[in-house]
């Protein structure tokens, strides 16, 4: 990237002094020396001293809970650092300490129903769920499941099972039922929270039939609390003697204080999932101060989350971003709950809601900006996004022309963060910085407290060029390890057996003169024709530019003792993908990427497999073409698109 690349956004002077970054830089002056406001600055004394910063950030944030001993154990050795190993915390205890004025929860389904949840809403819920947990017998560590939309009442089940110290896990309802019980089967869940049905793109969808199969399946659930949300009492007799109605359970308890057990800062709060799309998912356990202390320091520093804000994440509870979102509450904002479609009747709706509610923190996927832009979106020209501050969008990388286009058709002064982390950590490695300028096509800066690197193969640091992303400091939100992992093999391997002693992500990415940084897709999907090893989504940006084009994918086929780059496109309705097509296709990459980008192949197909969250399946349609068996097809959105992938002659030659 060129040091005179210019910047798309800019923030003013007045909104970078009003940052939380802004005060927590001035507030934490004397330990790191830097007296002006100024960012890579705050980062490098971030990532020299993590002691200092973290404790610092403790404080800032106003966490609750006993700050005993040291700060951080055994940062020497990566996989075996602990931060605050003597400290006491309660999850749920910090997510409800910092009440704003306004409302805690507003919530809309795709098809139009509104609620507006106060916070003494929310905490009566939390308490009267609490003692419904204890009196089944649910205490610390033991397992509570939601098979469930994102609702106002889910977020409640979870706050409850955490203030007694359970551990939390969710899929969203779209999950079929191999695909729940490969992930809830490994973790023997005590309570399995379900909807009786859920609204996607003007259908109901009924989720008991699979609750119930579950609960046949799991022994250990030994009860199923069942949330109206599509019906006020919907037959749950299929689920036997061990289903029981929401309201039924809540109108046996009175209201009283919340209790909560404050636990080890390392004990487990979450099990999420890996995608599981090359076998069982991992189930990646995740700790109660590690991810508070990161999402605090996420939304405050990074985002500028502030009490009262309106922050609306389109997420399911089968996505990392889900569990992100609600940590909101920590910060005193109100947070924005969709449930269904964000296509349903239109393009607009998540727009629409944004609008109506006054959003300031707007967060989504790539893919859906991209779908947006090519649907022509234009929320510019028909809505009120007065209050909104940020946007935000994971999932993959966002292309440069989708920052043209927020830019252009969503609105011109907002901080557009493109932020990239993962389920591993439950969090980010790269993202947002409210007082910092943003570039087109670049994450805006590395998260303070992350050491984040790129490495050659040889371990050598690069900025400039391509590599992979490692992270070379300990961070909190670092999984305790994985279920049924007793001697960490699995985990170790997954993270820390490439570079000794160094987190490596497995992105393929580019660290830019401006601190930023580019992404080009996984690393292990990561092309090598000739032994040059290319980024798929260097292809995806010049490909999606393309009008006829609404989307591709890209693998390397093994071919004459090399590998070949084969790519799939996916195409408007009524457009045929004739010579002069991929000529232009072929055309638009060498002109914009190089000679060795060009596809051997361009194929077109009617469909693309994505997992749940919306990411392209590289690796399995590289798999199907090479004849390999798909292990684990539930995790996806789509499985029956991998047929189209199958035998194809196009390959055969």
């Amino acid at each position: 990237m060129s040091e005179n690349l210019q910047a798309m956004w800019t923030p003013s002077q007045e909104r970078v002094e009003a940052s939380l970054l802004a005060k927590f830089i001035a507030a934490t002056s004397a330990q790191s020396g830097n007296t002006s406001i100024d960012y890579d600055a705050t980062w490098k004394w971030s990532v020299s001293s993590p002691e200092q910063f973290w404790d610092a950030l403790w404080d800032f944030c106003g966490v609750v809970g006993d700050k005993t001993g040291p700060v951080l154990a055994n940062k020497e050795t990566l996989i075996d650092a602990q931060f605050f190993p003597k400290a006491k915390i309660n999850f749920a205890e910090n997510l409800l300490a910092h009440a704003g004025d306004g409302p805690c929860i507003i919530f809309q389904s795709e098809n139009g129903t509104r609620q507006e949840w106060s916070w003494t809403d929310l905490k009566e819920t939390v308490s009267k769920l609490q003692q419904a947990l204890i009196a089944e017998g649910v205490t610390q560590g033991d397992r509570v499941a939601g098979f469930v939309p994102n609702l106002p009442q889910t977020i409640a089940a979870m706050l409850a099972a955490t203030s007694l110290g359970a551990v939390w896990s969710s899929c969203s309802p779209d999950f079929g039922l191999n695909g729940v019980k490969d992930r809830f089967g490994q973790i023997e869940p005590k309570i399995l929270f379900t909807a009786d049905a859920y609204h996607y793109n003007g259908k109901v969808h009924s989720c008991l039939d699979v609750a119930a199969q579950l609960t046949d399946e799991m022994p250990s659930v030994q009860k199923v609390i069942v949330i109206p949300y599509v019906e006020t009492s919907a037959d749950i007799s299929v689920l036997g003697e061990k289903g029981a109605h929401l309201t039924d359970v809540l109108v046996k308890y009175e209201t009283k204080d919340i209790v909560y057990t404050r636990v080890d800062f390392n004990a487990p709060l979450y099990i999420m999932f890996s995608s599981g799309t090359t076998g069982l998912p991992k189930c990646i356990i995740h700790s109660v101060g590690g991810v508070l202390l990161q999402h605090l320091k996420e939304h405050q520093l990074q985002c500028d989350i502030q009490p009262n804000d309106r922050f609306f994440y389109f997420t399911t509870c089968g996505w990392m971003m889900w569990n992100w979102l609600v940590t909101g509450l920590a910060s005193g904002a109100t947070l924005v709950l969709f449930d269904g479609s964000p296509f349903y009747p239109d393009g607009n709706i998540l727009a629409d809601i944004a609008a109506a509610e006054g959003v300031s923190h707007f967060g989504t996927s790539a893919k859906y900006i991209d779908a947006c832009a090519k649907a022509g979106v234009k929320p510019a020209q028909t809505h009120d996004l007065s209050r909104l501050r940020t946007i935000m969008s994971t999932g993959s990388p966002l292309a440069p022309e989708g920052f043209d286009y927020i830019y252009n058709d969503w609105k011109a002064d907002v901080c557009l963060s493109s932020v990239a982390g993962g389920t591993d950590i439950v969090a980010c490695f790269v993202g947002g910085s409210p007082i910092s300028p943003v570039y087109r096509g670049q994450c805006q800066k590395r998260h303070l407290g992350m050491n984040t690197q790129v490495f050659d193969e040889n371990g050598e640091a690069l900025q400039g060029e391509p590599g992979e992303l490692v992270c070379t400091s300990p961070h909190p939100s670092m999984p305790i390890g994985f279920w049924n992992d007793l001697d960490r093999k699995k985990y170790s391997a997954a993270y820390f057996e490439k570079f000794d002693n160094v987190w490596r992500h497995g992105d393929w990415v580019e660290l830019t003169a401006q601190n930023g940084m580019t992404f080009f897709g996984r690393s292990d999907a990561v092309l090598n024709p000739g032994g040059v090893r290319i980024g798929t989504a260097e292809i995806y940006r010049q490909v999606e530019r393309i009008e006829e084009v609404l989307e591709g994918l890209v693998i390397g086929q093994q071919w004459d003792n090399d590998v070949r780059v084969v790519l799939f496109v996916r195409l408007r309705e009524g457009v045929i993908l004739d010579e002069t097509l991929i000529k232009r296709i072929k055309t638009e990459i060498r002109q914009n990427a190089t000679p060795r980008h060009v596809p051997a192949k361009v194929i077109p197909v009617a469909d693309i497999p994505r997992t749940k969250s919306g990411k392209i399946t590289e690796l399995a349609v590289r798999d199907v073409v090479h004849g390999r068996v798909v292990k684990n097809t539930e995790a996806m959105a789509n499985p029956e698109a991998l047929e189209l992938f199958k035998g194809l002659k196009e390959l055969q030659v």
